[in-house]
């Protein structure tokens, strides 16, 4: 796979306070969901988190870091029964700025994944698409919530 195929990068900025905006990002994947941010039941076995969506199903990540609140990372694997499966890196970068907070993805990888290259570029096109999503649906999530509190 080509590495312009590898890494996805997105920001964001938010109207929220930034203890709002890292209690979000340090959740292993918030960004699994159906176009709405909402609760899911979490497994946590050491490092490994498995995330349960109702719509689509399991999901596993390793905690790489957590340094709050500006960094978090986690490995998203690609196979959610297997903690030894090939994964995605996911890091997070939280800076408090004048006109909000900045959100920063950046998710690396892709090429290394142990699938087809058609699979490897298909989830690439499909998390490309999805980041832009999910930080506006971030925007959306925490900015109600601060609106609310």
């Amino acid at each position: 796979m080509d590495t312009q195929f590898d890494r996805i990068e997105r920001e964001i900025t938010i109207d929220a306070p930034i203890a709002r905006v890292w209690a979000l990002v340090s959740e292993p994947g918030w960004y699994a969901n159906d176009q709405r941010i909402g609760d899911h039941r979490i497994e946590h076995d050491g490092d490994m988190s498995y995330v349960h969506d109702p719509k689509h199903g399991k999901f596993a990540f390793r905690t790489v870091t957590l340094d709050e609140p500006t960094y978090a990372a986690f490995r998203w694997h690609i196979d959610a029964d297997d903690p030894t499966s090939s994964s995605t890196l996911v890091e997070f970068w939280v800076t408090q700025a004048d006109s909000g907070v900045v959100l920063r993805v950046a998710e690396s990888g892709f090429a290394s994944l142990s699938e087809p290259e058609a699979d490897r570029r298909s989830r690439f096109d499909d998390h490309t698409d999805g980041w832009r999503i999910e930080l506006d649906l971030a925007a959306d999530h925490l900015a109600g919530a601060a609106a609310r509190a």
